[in-house]
């Protein structure tokens, strides 16, 4: 699949897929099938082989490559007969949070995830995923509505950050993501959260306190961004102190995992989600399906007590 945007480490493949395209579309294409053949197990090896050692920076990007899939794209995808829910009935709708009801499989659901935009005016208006006040008080009723009638909740996400703007902040941003946490770790009905591309500071953990929580293969989660914590620490963010920022966060899915903040890894098809979302659509919903299959074992009070163990497990402290 050739994409109009190339990350540094593909260009090698990229020049690979136009010889492809270039020989498919000849008129004696199938003649050249052997050739074709060929070209396409060498472009898949090199896939291979530059996704088996990215680097944590090198992560960030594909993470935020603007052809991977988004909240939109995924509902599109893996969910039948949604319906979108607007509004906090306090201040307004904000577009860079979604909400709404849908059947995953065979569940009824809440879906609630982040939303970048595509076209520079879909992106202004959805604050290039950085929700406002009012996205997270949207998402929070939206989950009591859930809770109301027993559905489990779907949060995807993907966000560099809550929005750091003054109206923000004057209509209490930090309240209404702490309210949040509050409020998710108390919902008596299963939630499960992806980390479905960024997942930046509190602006993710405002709609990422579940049962389950997993990570694409290609996404990170940290509590900064690389060029937020190489601008405090270095003072600049360039590409020395960013790829240095990176590793220091250990925001990559191996390292969440092997810190015990996320629970499962997401295999994303070969060269990242962008290369195709259908397929990583599927693997998406089978991940969603079998967890919440695996929750609906446990009752409302099991749910809680287990969800507020699973968070104070994380962290380790040492005494001197």
């Amino acid at each position: 699949m050739s994409t109009t945007y190339t990350l540094p480490f593909e260009e090698p493949v990229v020049e690979l897929d136009r010889q492809i395209e270039a020989l498919a579309a000849r008129d004696d294409a199938e003649s050249m099938q052997v050739e074709l053949d060929s070209l396409r197990q060498n472009r898949n090896s090199l896939l291979e082989k530059i996704y088996g050692q990215l680097t944590p920076w090198d992560t960030v990007r594909v993470a935020r490559h603007p052809n991977r899939p988004q909240t939109a794209d995924y509902i599109n995808m893996i969910c039948r007969d949604f319906r979108e829910l607007h509004g906090d009935r306090t201040f307004g709708d904000d577009r860079s949070i979604i909400t709404g009801l849908g059947r995953i499989g065979s569940f009824k659901a809440l879906i609630v995830g982040h939303q970048k935009g595509r076209t520079t005016q879909e992106r202004i208006a959805c604050h290039f995923g950085c929700a406002h006040p009012e996205g997270y008080r949207k998402a929070l009723k939206k989950m009591k509505l859930a809770e109301k009638f027993g559905l489990p909740i779907v949060t995807l996400i993907d966000t560099p950050g809550a929005y750091p703007g003054l109206k923000a902040e004057e209509r209490g941003q930090a309240e209404a993501i702490a309210l949040n946490l509050r409020e998710m770790s108390r919902i008596k009905t299963p939630i499960i959260s992806i980390v479905i591309g960024e997942g930046g500071s509190g602006g993710a953990l405002g709609i990422g306190v579940a049962d389950r929580v997993a990570m694409m293969e290609f996404a990170w989660y940290s509590v900064i961004s690389p060029e937020g914590c190489a601008a405090i620490l270095w003072k600049e963010a360039n590409e020395s102190t960013n790829t240095k920022a990176a590793s220091a966060l250990s925001l990559t899915a191996n390292h969440n995992m092997k810190h015990g903040l996320v629970d499962a890894k997401i295999s994303e098809p070969l060269g990242g989600a962008h290369r195709d979302p259908q397929q990583s659509a599927e693997q998406l919903q089978r991940w969603i399906i079998d967890t919440l299959r695996e929750l609906e074992r446990f009752n409302a009070r099991s749910l809680v007590e287990r969800r507020y163990e699973k968070f104070r497990r994380m962290g380790t402290m040492i005494e001197g």
